[in-house]
């Protein structure tokens, strides 16, 4: 959508994440602990969990607390067994919100995630009331700097498979299908390529455009969730006023 920046919505985020490491590293062990129960405790044949271990480091996660979540999960360690639940619904002025959720009690979940919605003007609603208007797709951020070619990393990346390749602001946006995100993010990997962010995302197909008055609500609301500790990843389709201060 014309004037809808991604840049803007991912480096609001991060300086958040950087605001509050400590809760990102227990939302990514706990990751971390799902993906290891589900495909085992190895990255080169479980390949969600070589993904989760990648958005670790991209979150500057020491290895000793990575490697301590999936011994938690091998039973190595003691720890709690965590079930994924996904709520959807509606934000002020109908904006479409997906909740994913990590947690040992989910009727506390439920009870959390219902009361944040319903405080702030929005309304919980059965599941796939809104996830078809996403895409699961991946999403890797690279910071633009000297020693970066543009056209030479744009042609790596959609080699490997990407979707699309993107150049704003002052990073480079690279944008995978969810089968592809590994390969593509691989194939960056072996060139020494660091990136701010890698991970699987819902993306929206299509904006909902909200002023001042409603991004207020929409912001408290997606605080709140975000905050929550069992909340995993909040996805939304609103898109904030230009020089809006998430």
């Amino acid at each position: 959508m014309s004037g809808h920046s991604k840049w803007h919505n991912i480096q609001a985020k991060k300086g958040k994440a950087d605001a509050k490491r400590g809760k990102i590293f227990t939302k990514i062990g706990k990751e971390l602990m799902v993906a290891t129960k589900a495909g085992g405790p190895s990255p080169d044949i479980n390949f969600k969990l070589r993904d989760v271990i990648a958005k670790a480091k991209t979150n500057n996660m020491p290895q000793d607390i990575i490697t301590r979540a999936i011994k938690k999960a091998t039973g190595d360690l003691s720890g709690v067994v965590y079930e994924e639940i996904t709520y959807e619904g509606y934000g002020p002025s109908g904006i479409a919100v997906i909740v994913e959720v990590l947690t040992d009690n989910k009727n506390r979940s439920a009870s959390n995630v219902r009361h944040a919605f319903t405080k702030h003007g929005g309304n919980l609603g059965a599941s796939g009331c809104v996830s078809f208007m996403f895409t699961r797709k991946g999403q890797i951020v690279i910071e633009k700097n000297e020693s970066l070619d543009e056209d030479e990393l744009m042609m790596i990346a959609l080699d490997a498979g990407a979707e699309d390749f993107e150049s704003e602001d002052e990073v480079y946006i690279v944008t995978t299908g969810f089968e592809e995100f590994s390969t593509v993010r691989e194939a960056l990997e072996e060139k020494s390529i660091e990136f701010l962010e890698a991970e699987i995302k819902m993306i929206p197909d299509t904006y909902v455009t909200i002023d001042e008055e409603v991004s207020v609500h929409v912001q408290k609301m997606l605080d709140v969730l975000e905050e929550d500790d069992d909340v995993q990843n909040v996805w939304h389709n609103a898109e904030f006023p230009e020089g809006w201060e998430q």
